[in-house]
């Protein structure tokens, strides 16, 4: 809900960071679910995927006027999240996905979750490590094919999940 009381999703750089804060307070469940109120989570045993901020689709074309403004929003989030995460956590690693994708397609193997789904939507993402030691949150921009909308990613799993 907005600041202002509508029920317009708050996007504000406060509501995203309030988002992710929420997201790491939130036990991993026993098994796969989406969340109940469609606010574009998914979850399931050791990982967490949540849609931070989406663009429009770009199902009537791809123009400038449109995708820029779009690809700025989302930057805008990410940059403000991963100055606000590296100020918690120090710096992120970048964290390569094709190799996932590319495990999933050549040998057929079962990719974890998160990681399969952050696969098929992104080429990388920023990684904090959080204190601890048994979760990490990682950060990317992502789409899934060029007609759907540009999509600000959070994802937190176990650590296992993430090799080094």
């Amino acid at each position: 809900m907005s600041t202002d009381g509508s029920s317009a999703p708050d996007h504000t750089h406060a509501a995203l960071l309030a988002r992710v804060d929420d997201l790491l307070d939130l036990p991993f469940p026993a098994g796969e679910e989406g969340s109940e109120d469609d606010d574009g989570r998914s979850s399931g045993p050791g990982h967490h995927l949540l849609i931070l901020r989406a663009g429009p689709d770009y199902w009537d074309g791809r123009s400038p006027e449109t995708v820029e403004p779009a690809e700025q929003e989302i930057e805008d989030g990410f940059s403000f999240l991963a100055t606000e995460l590296s100020g918690r956590w120090g710096e992120p690693r970048t964290v390569d996905l094709w190799p996932w994708l590319e495990q999933d397609e050549e040998s057929g193997a079962v990719v974890p979750e998160p990681m399969a789904q952050l696969c098929n939507l992104a080429g990388s993402m920023q990684v904090w490590h959080l204190p601890g030691g048994a979760r990490w949150i990682g950060l990317a921009v992502g789409q899934a094919d060029p007609e759907w909308p540009i999509w600000l990613l959070a994802a937190v799993g176990e650590e296992a999940v993430l090799p080094g």
